[in-house]
């Protein structure tokens, strides 16, 4: 299996996926951190996917999204985004209203 398909094996079998360094019970860095506890405050259960285990995926991620950074949040396939934008989303109530309408939480 190439990277590309194990990116989209792990986007279509979790509804929430976090694509971060380390695991949510352990963040290897503070924007990681930031965005699984987001996801926690809200009670939404997510797969956090830590790219240092795996430099292929580390970089495939990247190229995927088209998205130059780490931590990136997918809902049901859908591309969110990363840090900046979880935690904008979440200050101005978008993001719960996300969740709700695709029937996350």
């Amino acid at each position: 299996m190439n990277i590309k398909d194990k990116i989209n094996d792990l986007i279509k079998k979790n509804d929430v996926c976090l694509f971060m360094k380390g695991t949510p019970e352990q963040p290897q860095c503070g924007f990681s951190m930031a965005v699984s506890n987001v996801l926690k405050h809200l009670k939404v259960e997510f797969k956090g996917v830590n790219v240092l285990e795996d430099e292929n995926l580390r970089q495939g991620i990247k190229e995927y999204s088209d998205w130059p950074t780490i931590p990136q949040l997918y809902v049901k396939e859908e591309f969110i985004g990363g840090c900046d934008i979880v935690k904008e989303m979440f200050e101005k109530g978008e993001l719960k209203k996300l969740f709700e309408t695709k029937k996350i939480i």
